[in-house]
C-alpha cells in the first residue's frame, strides 16, 4: 500500500515524510482543488525531502478545459518541473463535451518524458469514466488515475473505484483513491475497493483543516492502518 499526501509548503513536505508518506503531491490553492505551485516552492520542497514529489500542473481552477495559451504555460511549467528534479506531474484535461482532451494531453506528455504522470480528478468530471480509463490505458507514460469514483467523496464512490481497480488489474495504470478519506474509514475502504494507493489531504492535517499544516502523527497513523491491509 502506497500513501500519497498533499503538501502546500516545505513544512508540510517535511512532516509528511517524517510521518511515513511514500510520495507527495505538491500544490498551492488547496481550497481550489490545487493549482500549480511556484517554481521556487517546487525547488525548495524537492531539496527538503527524499521521497518523490509529484507537482500539480493546473493553471487555474475555473475548469479542466484549457486554451492554447493555457497549454503553452503548462508545457513550460512541465519543463521547469523536470529541470528542478521533481519525480513527476499531476495533470488532467477535458474537452468541452467532457471527453479527455487527447491533443492537450499528448502535448504535455511529450514535454514530460522521463517523469511520473498522474491523471488527476478531472477524470471525475469525464462524460464516461469507463471509456476514459480505456483511453488513458493507451498512454504508457501515465502511471495512475487520481479519483473519488466520480463522487464528492471516495467513500461514496467506493463501488466505482472497485470497478476501476478491476479494470486496470495487471495494467501499467493504477487507481489512486482520494477525497474524504480519514483514519475512521480508511481500513474499511481499502478492504472494499482493493486499491493499492491512497491519497490524503485534509484528513491528515491539523484539526482537519485544509489551511493548517500536515499532522505528522496522523500520517503515521494512516500508514500503520494501510500497512495492516497490505
Amino acid at each position: 500500500m502506497l500513501l500519497e499526501v498533499i503538501a502546500t509548503s516545505v513544512e508540510d513536505a517535511k512532516r509528511a515524510e517524517a510521518g511515513g508518506a511514500d510520495r507527495l503531491e505538491l500544490i498551492t490553492g488547496i481550497l481550489e482543488g490545487g493549482v500549480t505551485p511556484s517554481w521556487g516552492l517546487i525547488d525548495a520542497v524537492v531539496r527538503a525531502v527524499s521521497i518523490p514529489v509529484n507537482v500539480m500542473v493546473r493553471p487555474h481552477s475555473q475548469s479542466f478545459v484549457y486554451t492554447s495559451d493555457d497549454y503553452r504555460g503548462m508545457r513550460e511549467d512541465v519543463r521547469i518541473i523536470r529541470e528542478l528534479g521533481a519525480a513527476g506531474i499531476v495533470t488532467g484535461m477535458l474537452a468541452p463535451d467532457g471527453q479527455i482532451d487527447t491533443e492537450g494531453l499528448e502535448s504535455l506528455l511529450d514535454q514530460a518524458k522521463g517523469l511520473d504522470v498522474t491523471f488527476h480528478r478531472a477524470f471525475d468530471e469525464a462524460a464516461d469514466q469507463l471509456e476514459a480509463v480505456r483511453l488513458l490505458m493507451r498512454y504508457p507514460q501515465i502511471s495512475r488515475i487520481l479519483t473519488s469514483g466520480g463522487q464528492k467523496s471516495a467513500i461514496d464512490g467506493a463501488e466505482r473505484i472497485a470497478e476501476l481497480v478491476r479494470m486496470t488489474a495487471g495494467e501499467h495504470l493504477s487507481i489512486l483513491a482520494g477525497s474524504g478519506l480519514g483514519l475512521a474509514n480508511i481500513a474499511d475502504f481499502v478492504g472494499r475497493t482493493a486499491v493499492t494507493e491512497v491519497h490524503f489531504g485534509t484528513g491528515v492535517r491539523e484539526a482537519g483543516s485544509a489551511l493548517k499544516y500536515v499532522d505528522q502523527e496522523k500520517v503515521a497513523a494512516v500508514k500503520r492502518l494501510i500497512a495492516a491491509k497490505s
